[in-house]
């Protein structure tokens, strides 16, 4: 239902859109050729056209969206890497500009899990944005970031160099390519070390689950009861073993075509440097900016652009 609602709505975007279209050229075409119309006619002409190629901009933006999961929810988990404070600083810097660009594009966000540094920053947080398109929007963004910057954790403002690692989830309702075993899997019943509010922190609510044969795992604490951390745990889990599932699949075809297979996340796939020099650059696209500061509040539709368009090619 919901994604045929979501369909309906694209359907009637493009009909109005065809309407603008075909009510501006009536326009154009009563326009006295001799004086070419007046300046007020010329000017309402010039704004309306200005407006459709903005829309037209978005509907072949939404043409790259062709993936089977574009269209879910998605699930985002940081992990603070090498760089010790500042990496985990630089952690919950990413977790900002992801709320951020979420905000900006009315999506919906819930923290699920959240362990954060003993001085400051998270070592890891998991995250989930829901909205039409939003694992389309944010697959692009797994990998590992890396941040260049003077260190406002060292007393001598040294130059350095922190890593963070992002995966990017599409949230499944049903995982029909593996099946999940109740005797699989460890539920483990925690106190949540998160917000307070609500008896959060303060009874044994949060919930770890562990996929014993893989030895993936999924937790939950912000929930309000035991069970429905426990509910979305699993929702991440089943994300997980899907991805897994995919990996595994793709690594297989790859070995039966005789092509190296690694298992490593690789190097980073984007560089934000704020010293010596302003630059952000995806190591994919070859796409950069210099405006730092507007990417890290959360503008990256530019970078998730340039990615889109690379996986046409």
């Amino acid at each position: 239902m919901r994604e045929l609602e979501e369909l309906q709505k694209e359907v009637a975007k493009i009909s109005a859109l065809e309407n603008e279209i075909n009510e501006l050229i009536e326009l154009v075409q009563i326009i006295s050729p001799a004086d070419g119309g007046n300046e007020k006619e010329k000017k309402e002409i010039e704004e309306r056209t200005g407006e459709l190629e903005k829309a037209l901009a978005e509907l072949e933006f939404q043409l790259l969206f062709s993936g089977e999961y574009d269209r879910s929810d998605a699930i985002i988990s940081i992990r603070s890497g090498a760089g010790g404070v500042d990496a985990q600083d630089w952690a919950e810097m990413l977790l900002r500009m992801y709320l951020r660009f979420a905000e900006q594009n009315n999506f919906k966000t819930k923290i699920d899990e959240e362990t954060r540094g003993q001085e400051a920053g998270i070592k890891s947080t998991t995250l989930e944005i829901s909205g039409a398109y939003a694992y389309g929007n944010l697959k692009g963004e797994a990998g590992v970031h890396r941040l260049v910057r003077l260190s406002p954790f060292n007393a001598n403002s040294l130059r350095q160099t922190s890593f963070a690692l992002v995966e990017v989830l599409p949230v499944i309702a049903e995982l029909a390519e593996v099946a999940i075993d109740s005797k699989d899997l460890r539920v483990d019943v925690f106190r949540s070390s998160g917000p307070g509010g609500q008896g959060v922190n303060t009874t044994d609510s949060a919930v770890r689950i562990m996929h014993i044969p893989t030895g993936l795992m999924a937790a939950s604490q912000n929930e309000r009861s035991q069970l429905q951390n426990k509910e979305q745990a699993m929702k991440i889990l089943k994300a997980k073993l899907h991805k897994k599932y995919l990996e595994e699949k793709e690594r297989k075809r790859l070995e039966l075509k005789g092509e190296h297979v690694s298992a490593e996340w690789g190097s980073q796939i984007r560089s934000y440097v704020i010293h010596p020099y302003k630059l952000v650059k995806d190591h994919r696209t070859k796409f950069e900016t210099t405006d730092v500061e507007n990417v890290l509040n959360g503008n990256i539709e530019n970078f998730i652009e340039a990615y889109l368009k690379n996986l046409k090619k």
